[in-house]
């Protein structure tokens, strides 16, 4: 049975179809999600065994990518594809290094946005945008963004788990240029990516094919087609790497499964 439409859902929510974000947070253990979101995680847990690990690694690998950001002194971050909050968010983490950090989620599922404002509504620093990545330009022209963001400055933009359902049709490169080419020098580029190190080459090829009935297909870049998306970023040190390489915890637990593929570029 369907779950019954929570007081906070509004009424132009399709309950019925899941959301990539929503699924996202049930794996991360959140709570605002529906049925049909965790029947679509568990299917994904049954096509590759451990995804639901994978979805915590790539949470993990972005609290370290924007300590890393802030420790190089970035008080500012672009968050693409943000998600339903969970804890250790990004204004969360930066700001323990930074306490001042300006922060905009933006997503396009609008559960994800209900939340983030809700959550959000007294904290000055932070806003939230409802916007999607293929119409860059409406994303950075928002009053939210430009409020908080200084293009002219350093920033961190941030597209953990985002780009893989981003098909080549709609130039992704092109996109990330677009979303790109105004922040100042010294800027962050924080990318992961779904890659076939994910699973066994049957599993990912089982996943690609289970998801090209979605709204969301998910598609295998090689590394060296991931790298060609950061445009005018180089990468810092490590590079490309599989997620949980990236600049590991020395104090993580040690892990034997890669979750696709993480790098981190620098604007010159």
């Amino acid at each position: 049975m369907p779950d019954s439409r929570p007081s906070w859902v509004p009424p132009d929510i399709d309950l019925s179809t899941a959301t990539l974000a929503r699924v996202y947070d049930y794996m991360l253990g959140g709570a605002h999600n529906f049925a049909v979101d965790r029947a679509v995680a568990e299917q994904i847990e049954r096509i590759v065994p451990g995804s639901t690990r994978t979805a915590w690694e790539n949470r993990a690998f972005l609290r370290r990518a924007v300590r890393y950001c802030a420790s190089q002194g970035i008080d500012q971050y672009l968050d693409i594809g943000s998600g339903i909050p969970t804890s250790g968010n990004v204004h969360e983490v930066a700001r323990s290094l930074l306490p001042e950090a300006r922060v905009v989620y933006v997503d396009i599922d609008s559960v994800a946005v209900i939340h983030s404002r809700s959550i959000l509504a007294d904290d000055e620093l932070s806003g939230v945008v409802q916007g999607d990545l293929r119409v860059p330009e409406a994303i950075l022209s928002d009053l939210v963004t430009q409020r908080l963001i200084d293009f002219e400055r350093p920033v961190a933009v941030l597209l953990v788990a985002l780009l893989h359902v981003v098909p080549d049709a709609d130039h992704p490169a092109q996109l990330l240029t677009r979303l790109t080419s105004h922040t100042g020098s010294g800027s962050l580029l924080v990318i992961s990516h779904f890659g076939r190190n994910y699973g066994t080459p049957e599993q990912v090829q089982a996943l690609i094919e289970w998801s090209r009935g979605t709204a969301t297909p998910l598609l295998v870049r090689e590394p060296a087609e991931i790298l060609a998306l950061l445009g005018q970023f180089t990468p810092v040190p490590p590079g490309l790497v599989p997620v949980h390489e990236w600049r590991p915890d020395q104090d993580s637990p040690a892990s034997t499964r890669s979750a696709g593929y993480a790098v981190v570029g620098r604007k010159g």
